[in-house]
C-alpha cells in the first residue's frame, strides 16, 4: 500500500463541479492499494499517518502528530500511485489491486481512520475527482507498507 500525504490548511473534493467533502487543518491522504495488500498494510499506513510528527509545536519544530493537533484527515483513492514508469513512456499499473478488493481495503481504511480522528472526509472510489488543497509548508511524504523494490 502506498500513500502520499500532504499537510494542508484545507482540502476539498468535487465531483462534476459539486463539492462532496472537505476538511480544514490536517492531512490529505492519496491512497494506492497494491496487489496482495491486506488489512495489516492498511493498519500500518493509518498508524503511521496519524502518529507522524509533522505538525509544528510552539517552537516551530515538527514535533506534533495529527492526533496531537486534533487535525482532520481526507482520504482519496489513487491507483496511479502504483504506476511503474521504468519501461516506455506510458505508466503500467500492473501492481495496482483490482477494483473490488481495492475498494474493500479503501473502505476498511476509511472506517478505521474515522474511529481515530476528529473528522475524516473522503473522495469517491473510481470517480473522476477535482481535488483542491492549500498546502501547509509544504510538507509532502511518501509512505509504503513494504519496502520499495522488495517483493
Amino acid at each position: 500500500m502506498r500513500a502520499v500525504i500532504q499537510r494542508v490548511n484545507r482540502a476539498s473534493v468535487k465531483i462534476n463541479k459539486k463539492e462532496i467533502s472537505s476538511i480544514s487543518e490536517g492531512i490529505l491522504v492519496f491512497l494506492g492499494v497494491e496487489k496482495e495488500d491486506s488489512k495489516s498494510d492498511a493498519d500500518y499506513i493509518l498508524d503511521k499517518i496519524i502518529n507522524l510528527r509533522i505538525f509544528e509545536d510552539d517552537q516551530s519544530k515538527m514535533n506534533l502528530s495529527l492526533l496531537d493537533v486534533s487535525g482532520e484527515m481526507m482520504v482519496v483513492s489513487q491507483f496511479t500511485l502504483l504506476g511503474d514508469c521504468t519501461k516506455g513512456r506510458r505508466p503500467s499499473f500492473f501492481r495496482a489491486e483490482d477494483p473490488v478488493p481495492a475498494n474493500e481495503l479503501y473502505e476498511y481504511f476509511i472506517e478505521k481512520g474515522a474511529a481515530k480522528v476528529r473528522n475524516l472526509a473522503c473522495g469517491k472510489f473510481q470517480e473522476m475527482m477535482q481535488i483542491e488543497l492549500i498546502n501547509n509548508g509544504p510538507v509532502t511524504i511518501l509512505l509504503n507498507s513494504r519496502p520499495i523494490g522488495k517483493e
